[in-house]
């Protein structure tokens, strides 16, 4: 079974785009593979790199409300998936990114602005990482000396989605 959680990037903004998670120019590429460089490669936000060590070492991301707004391709959640990212935490997320977030067996958690901010807390942290337990509905932020759990709420089938490794593996399994 996936491990989930891992350590944190921090995007603190709402409305991160799929051109910004990744670029359009990229949509031809023939495999999920060759979209991993091209990861986060046209976000703008103050002090990031998408090619510094914390990002391409993640395997959480943190950000704000509407995340994965725009295009509802599939490649947003697949250039995650060939990086290594087992889930992403918002406030909300864009329906359709949201979904194809399930479908390909990688968690979309969603959780409370003051839930949020309390975890962006830790953000200056070197070591902050996040354990996350799917079939407990909990997530268990650590930093900088400090550890809190929090808990949420997906689907069930949602959550059967992620735990089987996708859609393609739970229709295996069940169909």
């Amino acid at each position: 079974m996936k491990t989930f959680g891992g350590p944190v990037l921090f995007l603190d903004r709402s409305d991160i785009n799929t051109d910004e998670i990744i670029p359009a120019k990229y949509l031809t590429e023939i495999t999920k593979e060759d979209l991993k460089p091209y990861i986060l490669e046209d976000l703008k936000l103050p002090g990031f790199d998408p090619k510094e060590p914390k990002t391409l070492n993640a395997r959480v991301i943190v950000s704000r409300a509407n995340f994965g707004c725009g295009s509802s391709r599939e490649h947003a959640p697949w250039v995650f998936e060939v990086n290594g990212i087992t889930a992403v935490i918002a406030e909300s997320f864009a329906r359709i990114f949201r979904q194809n977030m399930f479908n390909c067996g990688m968690a979309a958690i969603e959780l409370p602005k003051a839930d949020l901010d309390e975890i962006f807390s830790h953000a200056g942290d070197e070591d902050a990482a996040m354990g996350i337990d799917i079939e407990a509905g909990t997530l268990t932020m650590s930093g900088g000396g400090k550890q809190k759990t929090f808990c949420f709420e997906i689907s069930p089938f949602d959550k059967a989605l992620v735990l089987a490794g996708g859609w393609v593996d739970y229709a295996d399994k069940n169909y």
